[in-house]
């Protein structure tokens, strides 16, 4: 028979002593905070079939004689911004800097609305990988912007068509800042608008003047070359590919082979912490 007495209630009773509270695990934060993507080259082919094109017809409708073949409008891509290009171009056939400012002007606002025209009859295609990449960056909280040198008059319209302009955060053009590419311009405004640093983000380039342009914003830049821009320099990239993505695989130019998969989500935060 037990010899334990029972309490009176009128004594109370001194309280329960609660457990410790589990310690709060720290939350984890994703290494990768966003990804900004050029356009040109980067997330759509515009060059060869769509701003050479649109150029050669408003040469051909100002009454021109120029005409760029692949080849040449290769070799005139180093000059960044089209307006910009023109300009070069025409000073070098004999035009006073005066005339080629002025005609450039009036030629670029012309191929800006023949290529916008291209853009809305379905000619100008995002390259294999760049809309499902966009979704998986976004499914995984992971914000997406472009920085891109190219006029907002034709960039918006090619994106809204492309992949919605809603699928991106930020979109930053030519329009928006003064100096392009290979000036880090807009890569700086578009960290800034993100309230982000350099080491939060990743750039997705396609050529050398935009690497140059991400490196020196601080930027740990991926580069998905094109025929245009296989053989430029790439040497600020971290990896360079041949396509975002591609059934079967991509071929791996620099990098680590397990990119041969292509762009991912998981192959970004590798990218973005991995020791330099």
């Amino acid at each position: 028979m037990s010899s334990a007495r029972r309490q009176d209630p009128c004594q109370g009773s001194s309280p329960a002593t609660e457990p410790d509270p589990a310690p709060l695990r720290p939350e984890r934060v994703d290494p990768l905070r966003a990804v900004i993507f050029d356009v040109d080259g980067t997330l759509a082919d515009t060059e060869r079939d769509g701003h050479r094109v649109a150029f050669n017809e408003a040469f051909e409708a100002a009454g021109l004689h120029y005409r760029w073949s692949v080849e040449e409008y290769g070799e005139l891509l180093t000059t960044t911004g089209g307006r910009q290009r023109i300009e070069r171009y025409l000073q070098s056939h004999r035009h006073s800097p005066t005339e080629a400012a002025a005609l450039a002007a009036q030629l670029h606002r012309d191929k800006t609305r023949r290529f916008a025209a291209l853009v809305r009859t379905g000619a100008i295609q995002s390259r294999p990988g760049a809309a499902e990449l966009i979704s998986a960056l976004r499914a995984e909280g992971v914000a997406t912007a472009v920085a891109t040198t190219g006029t907002g008059d034709w960039v918006l319209p090619l994106l809204d068509r492309l992949f919605g302009l809603d699928a991106f955060d930020i979109v930053l053009t030519g329009s928006d800042v003064t100096d392009l590419k290979p000036d880090p311009a807009v890569y700086l405004e578009a960290l800034a608008r993100l309230e982000l640093t350099p080491a939060d983000a990743v750039a997705v380039e396609d050529s050398a003047n935009g690497v140059r342009a991400a490196v020196r914003a601080g930027l740990r830049c991926v580069a998905v070359v094109n025929g245009y821009t296989r053989d430029e320099d790439l040497s600020g990239a971290v990896a360079v590919l041949d396509d975002l993505a591609r059934p079967g695989g991509v071929t791996v130019l620099r990098g680590e082979a397990r990119l041969r998969d292509g762009l991912t989500v998981a192959a970004l935060r590798r990218l973005i912490t991995a020791v330099a």
